[in-house]
């Protein structure tokens, strides 16, 4: 952006009246607003500007949107806008973490930036925390509702599950009334319409709230309603309305259409009666499981999902995105039940995945490769016992549920992966010290790593180290060595061996690409695809073409699971050595084609590698 001159006193005025019919710079004095006006900058963009990237850098500046307007994307879908009068970029501006979405000009806009030093101040004023819990509607893991990709002609809108219309009523209708609205119409949820938004009660919350908890039926219905909602576009089909309601974690949503208004509300109950054996259904009977043998069986159930989703021609990154959430509810429960075995825990935790767990990319094949993070404390021996007593109940409960324990023993049963919080920052920043095998081997696999479960948050100080890579040159040159020399199953001739490991020799090349282009830009995406997106928003040039390297990805995943499912179907453990002869024409030209993809690829990297001697 080109230097601006000081605003004159008439640009300022303008500034100064448009702030003040902006939330959350409403209430400020003149004197407030003054010095707002006087920090911003105003810059015109093009349509398609990209102004912040998924999981890209942490933004520096608090957008105002003057003229055009401002498009949201979540994995390439556009999940939201921003308009004239409009604010964005707060949450990364706030927590110092990548961006949510992708904020993209929609077309030619004027937008007024605020830099950090003056944005923070504004929006932690007690006026500003209002306006940011009343904005925030939607958060992070509500936007997996977003998750295209299931592909299954035989599924139905969600709109065809709906059998009533919705029913509202007002914030002041008394709990005794609404529950009266709800029997009379014989539905499990009820709308409450606020002068911003909506809340929602259900079934489930008359009788936590009022039958267990004791609040009066003469209470406003308001004290008993949760907001904001979390809602599903009316031409959802119903698999994906499954996805969002797990991720988001609650039994009711709000259906509405291109308008955003309600055409009904679709319950959990609507989603299992449509297929029992569905990843909804399965989740729940995990998360009810009352032992770990209870647990066990259930996890049987698995192999079963596996195979209807396939035959339902479900996309591979949404079969292993559904296969990760399900992981994740087995290893949430079994800790919840180590700790009602050993009590609770004498620091807060956190229990971390790695490797393909941690970027949403398991098979039934993978083992678990996982890790304890735990505050640092006086008592460090105690609560070293107490959290390999619960890491061994859990690695072992993993086990039992198919999950096979990691042969390298990436394990939090390992006091090599279970460790203070204090040890875990000293291990991210000893692996940048070098770009020897072992330090490269740990980085690869600690540096992917996801939060499952606990309190402990330990996702932004770990993060902060990774940023640091591009200037460790050593370990940037050994990634890229790595990303280039990974072989690919092709030979000099460019031609498929009969037997390949489709793992190691197509996936592992591309997520090894991806980790150093991420690492580079300061991408700190889970997932090897939204790397790879968020690496052509940042720099198009980096891996061309586009999409290519993704479309190989998908496709090499996609075989991979199909030669799962065909050993599932021989009653055998799923592997990953695939017999190139026993594929059809067609199939076997699809691989070539991908993996000459990744070979394309690598071949830029021995220059990258050079370049950072």
């Amino acid at each position: 952006m080109k230097p601006q001159p000081d605003p004159t006193p008439q640009l300022l005025a303008q500034r100064v009246r448009f702030l003040g019919r902006v939330a959350p710079f409403r209430g400020l004095d003149a004197t407030q607003l003054a010095t707002a006006a006087e920090a911003l900058t105003e810059e015109e963009v093009p349509a398609g500007t990209v102004l912040l990237v998924e999981s890209g850098p942490p933004g520096t500046d608090l957008f105002v949107v003057r003229r055009g307007s401002v498009e949201l994307s979540h994995k390439d879908v556009v999940v939201g806008m921003v308009g004239r009068g409009e604010v964005f970029g707060y949450p990364t501006l706030l927590t110092r973490l990548p961006p949510q979405f992708t904020a993209r000009a929609r077309d030619a806009s004027a937008l007024y930036r605020l830099p950090a030093a003056a944005a923070v101040g504004l929006l932690l004023r007690p006026e500003g925390l209002s306006w940011l819990a009343r904005s925030q509607r939607e958060r992070l893991l509500a936007a997996s509702r977003t998750m295209r990709g299931f592909v299954d002609v035989r599924s139905r809108p969600v709109t065809s599950l709906l059998r009533s219309k919705p029913l509202f009523c007002t914030p002041q209708t008394s709990i005794r009334e609404a529950g009266d609205m709800m029997r009379k119409a014989g539905v499990s949820a009820l709308l409450v319409r606020l002068r911003e938004g909506m809340g929602i009660v259900t079934d489930v919350d008359f009788r936590d709230k009022v039958t267990v908890e004791g609040v009066s039926p003469d209470q406003p219905v308001s004290t008993i309603m949760t907001t904001p909602v979390h809602t599903i576009s009316a031409d959802m089909l119903a698999p994906e309305a499954s996805i969002a309601m797990m991720a988001s974690g609650v039994n009711h949503v709000p259906v509405v259409d291109a308008d955003y208004q309600v055409v009904g509300v679709l319950s959990a109950r609507h989603l299992m009666a449509l297929d029992s054996r569905s990843p909804f259904a399965l989740r729940r009977s995990m998360q009810r499981a009352g032992t770990d043998d209870d647990l066990v069986q259930t996890s049987g159930d698995l192999t079963e999902l596996l195979l209807d989703l396939i035959d339902a021609n479900v996309d591979a990154p949404t079969l292993t995105r559904i296969l990760t959430l399900l992981s994740d509810t087995i290893t949430s429960r079994l800790i919840e039940l180590a700790i009602a075995r050993h009590g609770a825990p004498p620091l807060p935790f956190a229990w971390l995945a790695f490797g393909s767990t941690a970027r949403n990319e398991l098979t039934l094949a993978s083992d678990q490769d996982n890790g304890i993070a735990y505050a640092d404390g006086e008592d460090g021996a105690a609560a070293e016992a107490y959290f390999a007593d619960l890491a061994r109940d859990v690695n072992t409960g993993l086990a039992r549920c198919g999950f096979a324990l990691d042969p390298h023993g990436v394990l939090a049963s390992s006091p090599s992966w279970r460790m203070p919080l204090s040890r875990w920052r000293a291990v991210f920043e000893d692996c940048l010290e070098g770009g020897d095998v072992e330090r490269l081997a740990r980085a690869s696999v600690a540096f992917d790593f996801r939060q499952v479960a606990g309190e402990l948050q330990v996702d932004l100080a770990l993060t902060q180290i990774m940023r640091d890579a591009p200037g460790h040159k050593s370990f940037m040159r050994g990634l890229a060595q790595l990303a280039a020399r990974t072989p690919t199953p092709l030979g000099f001739w460019q031609r498929l061996d009969e037997r390949i490991d489709i793992k190691t020799g197509g996936l592992v090349p591309i997520q090894n690409l991806a980790r150093y282009h991420a690492f580079a830009k300061g991408i700190s995406a889970h997932s090897t695809l939204e790397r790879l997106l968020a690496l052509h928003e940042l720099d198009p040039a980096a891996i061309p073409p586009g999409a290519s390297l993704r479309e190989a990805y998908v496709c090499i995943l996609g075989l991979q699971l199909r030669h799962h499912a065909a050993a599932l179907r021989r009653g055998e453990r799923p592997d990953n050595t695939i017999t190139t002869t026993d594929m059809s024409s067609l199939t076997r030209s699809t691989l070539l084609e991908a993996l000459r993809e990744v070979s394309a690829a690598q071949r830029r990297f021995p220059r990258l590698a050079a370049a950072l001697r």
